[in-house]
Parts: structure tokens; C-alpha cells; sequence
């Protein structure tokens, strides 16, 4: 009868061993939900390391490449993931509105159900009330931030790029007004240029062929201590690419990522798979950056906040499922945060006294 216990146990114990080296020991899933790769790579890249990272453990579900069109499919895909008692939390990263409804079916169905937005665009007063969790980036609190950076690396004039039909939008308008103030503040000189407008009968490369043209005029005019700063995605590597040319500052993109610019600007080959290994990407930065003389005066944020904030999201949910953490615990995100980022990341309430959804600044890396 000892015999038998005892090989019982010493097979339990290989069992349990072996469930562990696979990386199959958690009980429980947690759901993560991302735009298509050919929709929104950078959420979807972050979903797929995390499936890899905790392979049995993420469950990735992909939502329609349009969703406006294919709400319904979508908002059943979520729902869905509340019939699997496995599935103890759901981080939904696809910066859309229009997912409060699934939030709302999977609520009902579980009401334990863990729920972190990171992010998603819908009404924040209702999203306070369903999600446990939801994340954004302070998009306008960076009016402050960037030109404060810009002042730090040494810049006396700011230049802000935009276009009117970008600059019409509510949070760019915004941001740039609190730039202006932010640089009064600081003595430093804010100048306003609008570029052909893309967007209303101009082509991007008639955009992209005025900042070509007129950024070397702005620096013959400034000097190199001015810092450009530019409002829309392709603008980008032709900024970057002039800074290293004519020697001006460049403080920070319109979406801050090593991965935004750099890489054209720069001719660096990232391959997909290596998207999201950011240590290596920002030595790659930093060298290239060093070898051209360029040292203190490009920065952005050490890791793209498309990958951070499912990332983190998806962290924070499997501590809180194994009780490590609060998923509000302020204290307890920005440990979190940092360990992720490797910065400190400062965490802002969406509205006074909403304690459920927080806007995000993270410090920056200087090349």
C-alpha cells in the first residue's frame, strides 16, 4: 500500500513539474481583445507576445477589420468570452467606441468578471460604472509635458505643424493651446505653421514636400535650438530625418514610439517579430543617433503606448487574479508600470474622483 501512495505521489509531482515547464500552471484565462494585424499592428504584436509569453493561459480575440460596419460580430466576439469559466478577466485594447454594449452583456452574465479597457473610446461616466479598469493616454496634458522636455533638451523656439482639418479636432486643438501656454511659460517662442492640408483636396505628399521645404527655412530663421513637433503620423520621418540633417530638436512624435519615424528616418530593419523588443530597438536608435552627432537631441517615450497599454493591462489583470494586486491600487500601478516600461509612469484621473480611469504620462528617453 506504501509502494502505491508513494508512486502516486512521486507521479503527481512529475505531472505538476512538467504542467509548470510548459508554462500550463495557471488555472484560469484571461481574454485580450486587439484589432487585426493589418489594422492596428502594434496592439495586435503585444497580444501575440503576450500569448507566447503565458502560452494556455491568453485567450486573443480579433476584432472586425471594420467595426463600425460589423459592431454586432464584434460586440458578440466579447460577449462570448463570458460563457468560457475559465476566462477570469477580459483587457480590451482597440482604441474604438462602440464597445461598451459587450462590456455590458459580460457584466451581466459575470458579474466577477475582470474588465480592463486599454483603451477604448466610449462615454467615460458610463465606463467608470462597467469597467474595472480603463487606460488611455493623456493626449492633452502632453501640451505641458512635450514642450517642458523641449526646454529641458535645450530648445528656445517651438515649431507646431499641423493642418486645419487636424487641427479642428477638440483634443489637437487643445493640446496645441496648452502648448502655447506652456512655452509663454517657459520664455520660449511658439510659432503656428499650417501645412497643405491632406485632408481637404492636398495629397500627403503635398504635405510631406511643404515640410521638406519649409523646415530647413524655419531653422535658417530659429537656429538649431528650436524644437518641431508635428501633429499627424506621416510627417514624422520627414521631421526626424531633417532633424538629423540641420540639427534640430525633436521632443517627441504625435504618437510616442521608438517605433514611429525612427525606423525610416534612421534606415534601421526591425523585423515584426522583433517590434516589440524595445531594449534593442532604442540602443539601435541611441547609436544611430550618436553617430550622426545627434546626441540629447531626439526623445520619445522608451516603448510604444499601442504595446504598453495591453501589456499592462493584461499584467495588472493577472495579478489581480491571483491577489497580488488592487486593480485600482494607484501606488501598486505605477510599480507595475515601471517594471514594464522601465520609467516612472504618471497615472491622472480621467475626471476628479473617477478612481477607475486613468490618463497616462510616461517619461521619456533622450537618445
Amino acid at each position: 500500500m506504501f509502494k502505491k501512495w508513494y508512486l502516486m505521489g512521486v507521479l503527481a509531482m512529475v505531472i505538476s513539474l512538467g504542467t509548470a515547464i510548459a508554462g500550463f500552471a495557471a488555472d484560469y484565462k484571461i481574454g485580450i481583445v486587439t484589432p487585426s494585424l493589418s489594422r492596428s499592428e502594434e496592439e495586435f504584436r503585444a497580444a501575440d507576445a503576450l500569448s507566447k509569453k503565458y502560452p494556455g493561459m491568453t485567450k486573443h480575440i480579433i476584432l472586425p477589420d471594420n467595426f463600425s460596419k460589423e459592431q454586432e460580430t464584434g460586440i458578440t466576439q466579447i460577449a462570448s468570452l463570458a460563457f468560457d469559466k475559465d476566462v477570469k478577466a477580459i483587457v480590451i485594447s482597440c482604441g474604438n467606441s462602440g464597445i461598451l454594449p459587450a462590456i455590458q452583456k459580460v457584466k451581466d452574465k459575470r458579474p466577477d468578471m475582470i474588465v480592463i479597457t486599454a483603451p477604448i473610446w466610449d462615454d467615460p461616466d458610463m465606463m467608470a460604472k462597467y469597467v474595472n479598469l480603463a487606460l488611455d493616454t493623456d493626449w492633452v496634458r502632453r501640451g505641458e509635458s512635450i514642450p517642458l522636455k523641449a526646454k529641458k533638451m535645450g530648445a528656445k523656439t517651438f515649431i507646431h505643424y499641423s493642418f486645419p482639418s487636424h487641427i479642428a479636432k477638440e483634443v489637437i486643438s487643445k493640446r496645441k493651446d496648452m502648448m502655447k501656454q506652456t512655452c509663454e511659460n517657459q520664455q520660449m517662442q511658439f510659432v503656428e505653421v499650417l501645412t497643405p492640408d491632406p485632408q481637404a483636396g492636398s495629397n500627403r505628399q503635398v504635405m510631406l514636400q511643404f515640410l521638406q521645404e519649409d523646415i530647413p527655412r524655419q531653422i535658417a530663421k530659429f537656429g538649431k535650438d528650436t524644437a518641431v513637433f508635428g501633429t499627424n503620423c506621416p510627417m514624422q520621418d520627414v521631421i526626424i530625418a531633417k532633424a538629423m540633417e540641420l540639427g534640430f530638436i525633436m521632443p517627441e512624435q504625435c504618437c510616442p514610439t521608438p517605433l514611429q519615424g525612427f525606423p525610416a528616418a534612421l534606415g534601421l530593419e526591425i523585423k515584426p517579430e522583433e517590434s516589440t523588443h524595445f531594449d534593442m530597438i532604442n540602443k539601435m536608435i541611441k547609436d544611430k543617433v550618436k553617430a550622426g552627432n545627434m546626441t540629447g537631441r531626439l526623445s520619445t517615450w522608451p516603448i510604444s503606448v499601442s504595446i504598453f497599454l495591453p501589456t499592462f493591462g493584461f499584467e495588472v489583470a493577472k495579478a489581480a487574479i491571483e491577489k497580488k494586486m488592487e486593480v485600482t491600487n494607484i501606488d501598486q500601478l505605477k510599480t507595475l508600470a515601471k517594471d514594464i516600461s522601465g520609467v516612472n509612469v504618471t497615472f491622472n484621473p480621467m475626471k476628479p474622483g473617477m478612481t477607475n480611469y486613468y490618463l497616462i504620462i510616461m517619461d521619456s528617453i533622450i537618445y
